[in-house]
């Protein structure tokens, strides 16, 4: 590529050189081609002259522009895909830092994707992807793996207690995503643990120049295929919701492929809590040792203030509903996932059943994410009645020193059931009138889908679905917040499973 491209700029240069000659011999000739006349020829004559001069200006102007644009579209060509070289810093992790309790034993915001419409009886949710091919770099190898080969440790000292897990920041054409990355970075305890990685679709310059301008903060990974894709006629206004999932696709193939073990998935337009990071690595160990689980986010549907215990900073829960919006899958999920990799909608995809696979997440009482994007592909969908109400936690709780057992499936089925079946049982009403006499936990009972929507309808909560599942619920249960007390919406005690139907 180099000998050519040099062969091309010298060609260039070479075509400008003899303009710019030919301009200034037309300059200095007459209109006859005659040498330059005596300084007392006529002032008509000289007018003339004068006249043909500017127009040899301008014209030589107008190629001159030309000639810049053909010489940075050959400067871009071979700059499709590049990044910012990351200088680690040199940090151990010692026995007293957040790390050292970790032990080797898994997203563009949720996009709230209107109901898939099938063409010819075939929905797109389950249909595998054709995932973009990776270009080659000039050693042969694929230009994303020289890219991201930089990161050679998969473990701090190669010591499995102190995972190296990357970041992925998925992002378009917000130039917005200074705000994300300014969190990231502010927060973040270690490079060296903790690579950044952007990963950039649409092809968007301005974009890419503001992700540039961090230097060695971050690393920059850019979507090749740009190519149109081809939409049923009934499904075209969703087809940005198609290039969000080519591109998470390609995305997760790419960093995966360099043999690391986890990774955190992040928005472009997400800010996050002073311990995000130690979140993550508190509850990394019960996501590797129970099978049960098969992510960990940082998200709570429901987490506004008024529907959430403000002091509760340390408090987790196990949710079937896959929440997004800042989490971690590890490289076991995502290798049962890729050979079936949806063309579209690829957060509702995960939600089904034959996804999900009665796995459940772990969630947060109080978000360590909050989301700033009201304009993107779902149009703001539920920004203005909801999302921007949520609360960041402000508090930084130490994760990794904390006794996160109670999450393990064995233990938390137990103490969870008993603690909502338990509750005394109060109407919509009573709550709502301020008639409880107990500031204990409370139960709210439903049992069908409409008692469902009235309750979280007039407390506040989202009250959609997705596969049956209800925001936040683990067996069918959605906790919250209401007046300073815990409630409990629950089905009865004998619950079956959660209603396709009801979605």
């Amino acid at each position: 590529m180099r000998p050519r491209k040099t062969i091309l700029l010298v060609g260039v240069l070479v075509i400008w050189v003899l303009m710019t000659y030919l301009a200034f011999m037309r300059s200095v000739r007459g209109t006859d081609g005659s040498r330059p006349r005596p300084a007392f020829a006529s002032n008509k004559l000289m007018l003339e002259k004068v006249q043909d001069f500017e127009q040899n200006l301008k014209s030589f102007a107008d190629s001159r522009q030309n000639l810049y644009r053909d010489i940075i579209n050959i400067l871009r060509r071979t700059d499709k895909v590049s990044s910012v070289p990351a200088q680690p810093i040199p940090a151990v992790p010692s026995q007293e830092s957040p790390g050292a309790a970790v032990q080797e034993s898994e997203v563009p915001k949720e996009r709230q994707a209107p109901p898939v419409e099938e063409e010819d009886g075939k929905g797109v949710l389950g249909v595998p992807a054709p995932l973009a091919p990776i270009p080659e770099a000039e050693d042969g190898r694929p230009e994303v793996e020289r890219v991201l080969s930089k990161f050679q440790q998969r473990y701090l000292n190669n010591d499995p207690a102190f995972p190296v897990i990357p970041v992925v920041v998925f992002a378009c054409n917000r130039i917005s995503v200074n705000k994300c990355l300014d969190d990231l970075i502010r927060y973040r305890p270690s490079a060296e643990q903790f690579p950044i990685i952007v990963s950039q679709d649409c092809d968007d310059e301005a974009t890419r120049n503001t992700i540039l301008s961090y230097r060695d903060e971050v690393t920059l990974i850019q979507q090749p295929d740009q190519s149109d894709i081809p939409v049923p006629p009934k499904e075209k206004k969703y087809k940005g919701y198609y290039k969000i999932s080519r591109h998470y696709g390609w995305a997760l193939r790419a960093v995966f492929g360099q043999g690391f073990d986890s990774v955190i998935l992040v928005e472009d337009d997400l800010s996050v809590a002073p311990d995000f990071y130690e979140y993550f690595l508190g509850t990394y160990p019960i996501l590797k040792r129970d099978k049960s689980l098969w992510c960990v986010s940082a998200w709570n549907d429901n987490g506004k203030e008024g529907l959430i215990d403000t002091t509760a900073h340390d408090l987790l829960y196990r949710s079937d509903f896959f929440p997004g919006l800042g989490w971690m899958m590890t490289k076991d999920l995502w290798d049962e996932l890729e050979p079936k990799w949806p063309k579209a909608f690829w957060d509702d995809w995960i939600r089904q059943p034959e996804q999900r696979k009665e796995r459940a997440c772990i969630r947060p009482e109080l978000p360590r994410t909050r989301t700033f994007g009201k304009i993107g592909v779902s149009n703001g969908l539920f920004f203005d009645k909801h999302l921007k109400f949520i609360k960041l936690s402000e508090e930084f709780v130490s994760f990794t020193k904390t006794n996160l057992s109670y999450l393990v499936k064995s233990a938390y089925d137990d103490a969870f059931l008993k603690t909502v079946y338990q509750s005394p049982v109060v109407t919509l009403d009573e709550l709502k009138r301020g008639m409880v006499m107990t500031r204990e936990p409370i139960r709210i009972a439903y049992h069908t889908k409409e008692q469902y929507k009235r309750a979280t309808k007039n407390l506040g909560l989202m009250d959609d679905f997705k596969s049956g599942v209800p925001r936040t619920a683990y067996r069918g249960v959605v906790s919250f917040f209401y007046n300073g007390q815990r409630v409990y919406l629950a089905p009865s005690a004998n619950w079956k499973g959660y209603d396709l139907t009801w979605s």
